[in-house]
């Protein structure tokens, strides 16, 4: 599957990314008349998925013709020609930046973030920025700017977010990887929504520099991708230190995918011999009391039952705190919404939930931002304490299917946020400690006559645990293969009606 050499086989959009870079490499693909042709799906099918804030074709041409020159050469970078989209919360000097808001339309970046330096370095063909909500605050993608983020699976069904629509072009076939970036589960909410996977990585491993800042380490860059090499691919294009970071990691010296390629091998026999995993399975919800679909606990099941085929460890284990203990993340949310730096007469003009976490923000004082921050904190300490004697923890992704739009986006502003806390129980605690998590679409399931992905998301317990991680999904990946692309059938206006 993922591994495959059959290239000249397949039409190019099926391929995935390192597929699609052999087949670059060797001549099988044309990158100048793949990149017309990604263009042309993003402009159609990603159209119907609501994948893309905005096209850039002139720069993707370009793109296209300075990664043939070096196909020439005989350029031996990895993703050379491959076609990467970048989520519009990040710059990239000369594009639309809009973040999903009203009030920056219009924007256009001066800059070149830092990360995206290191997409564009890497050889890749950008095609377009992604669509975002506004500011990336909620777990949906609904920006004013834009179409919403739909998964392929349901036109009907929010692609998540706020990486929604690097998810939904990803998995809709328009592209075989994608940016995006996770403050509280924006990487893994909408791969899981979407069935791909998605990867945060650990906290300092992807500089946001140089010119973002930290702040409490809560948001970092990642990839998602429909297979678990491309997503270290993925990974092994961005992880890097900068001068100045506040939480710098140094990568290891083996390549991500290298280190997938082996640690699947080793994972896969500990039943003979190999490495044995002690994993803690979590159903609880952490951060407000909700019930669990059981299709999302069948889900956790199926991997359960893979892992301990494989010779691995699996015991139930309690959540480490409470809902009233999680709530430290909440001020420091706000505080961070209300710290985007915004004219007056804006305010107006923003989504409410946006109005509401700024206003809130603005009400916390320095002392109650101190003591948010040290509860996060504790949190943290008290994850770390109880999940020590593991190697990961398995939850499921999201605490039910693909959600109605109208499920999560209320007219109330905390009703909001206690929707979305509802739907995602479980990602943001992996923000919170800073450790790194994947989610992996092991699971569908047919939910009123439409089948739907489940995700299960794997949380590392240490630093710099992304290859531990992403070799356990390869072994999953391996011995129970998901569906690679999802194409959108019909309108999603009609879907809608």
């Amino acid at each position: 599957m993922s591994g495959s050499d059959r290239s000249a086989d397949r039409a190019p959009e099926s391929l995935g990314a390192l597929e699609l870079a052999r087949a670059l490499r060797t001549g099988i693909v044309d990158v100048r008349e793949h990149t017309e042709s990604v263009l042309a799906l993003a402009a159609e099918r990603g159209a119907r998925v609501g994948a893309f804030a905005h096209l850039a074709p002139e720069l993707s041409r370009r793109q296209a013709e300075e990664a043939a020159a070096a196909l020439e050469r005989g350029d031996p970078r990895p993703l050379l020609g491959v076609p990467i989209p970048i989520k519009d919360l990040t710059r990239v000097a000369g594009l639309p930046w809009e973040a999903g808001s009203i009030v920056m339309r219009g924007s256009v970046a001066d800059v070149t973030d830092g990360v995206a330096e290191d997409i564009l370095a890497a050889g890749t063909v950008t095609i377009g920025k992604t669509s975002t909500p506004e500011f990336g605050m909620p777990c949906y993608t609904e920006p004013a700017t834009g179409a919403p983020a739909r998964t392929p699976w349901d036109l009907r069904r929010t692609a998540g977010g706020s990486s929604g629509g690097a998810a939904a072009a990803v998995a809709s076939g328009v592209v075989p990887l994608a940016h995006g970036s996770d403050g509280g589960g924006s990487i893994r909410i909408p791969a899981a929504c979407c069935g791909i996977i998605g990867l945060k990585p650990t906290r300092g491993l992807v500089s946001p520099g140089p010119h973002g800042i930290e702040g409490p380490g809560l948001v970092t860059d990642g990839v998602l991708a429909r297979t678990v090499r491309d997503a270290a691919a993925g990974l092994d294009a961005i992880a890097r230190t900068r001068p100045g970071d506040a939480f710098g990691r140094e990568r290891a010296a083996q390549s991500y995918r290298a280190a997938v390629e082996d640690g699947a091998r080793v994972l896969g026999d500990a039943a003979g011999g190999g490495r044995t995993l002690r994993i803690g399975v979590l159903t609880q919800p952490l951060n407000i009391d909700t019930a669990i679909h059981p299709a999302a606990l069948r889900g956790v099941e199926r991997a359960r039952a893979l892992l301990a085929d494989a010779g691995h460890v699996l015991q139930d284990v309690d959540a480490p705190f409470t809902p009233e203990q999680w709530r430290a993340f909440m001020p420091i949310w706000s505080t961070g919404a209300a710290a985007i730096e915004l004219p007056p007469e804006a305010e107006e003009h923003l989504e409410p939930l946006t109005r509401w976490l700024r206003e809130t923000g603005c009400a916390v004082s320095g002392v109650e931002l101190a003591r948010a921050l040290g509860g996060m904190q504790a949190v943290a300490r008290r994850a770390g304490e109880a999940f020590a004697s593991f190697d990961l923890i398995l939850t499921p992704s999201l605490s039910g299917p693909p959600a109605f739009p109208a499920d999560l986006r209320l007219e109330d502003p905390a009703a909001d946020f206690d929707a979305q806390c509802a739907f995602t129980p479980w990602t943001s605690t992996w923000n919170m400690t800073g450790m790194a998590a994947v989610s992996v679409p092991l699971h569908r399931e047919e939910i009123d006559g439409v089948e739907l992905p489940f995700g299960i998301h794997l949380g590392a317990v240490r630093p710099g645990a992304e290859g531990l991680l992403l070799a356990v999904a390869a072994l999953l990946e391996a011995r129970d293969p998901w569906p690679l692309i999802r194409v959108p059938d019909g309108d999603p206006a009609a879907a809608e009606a």
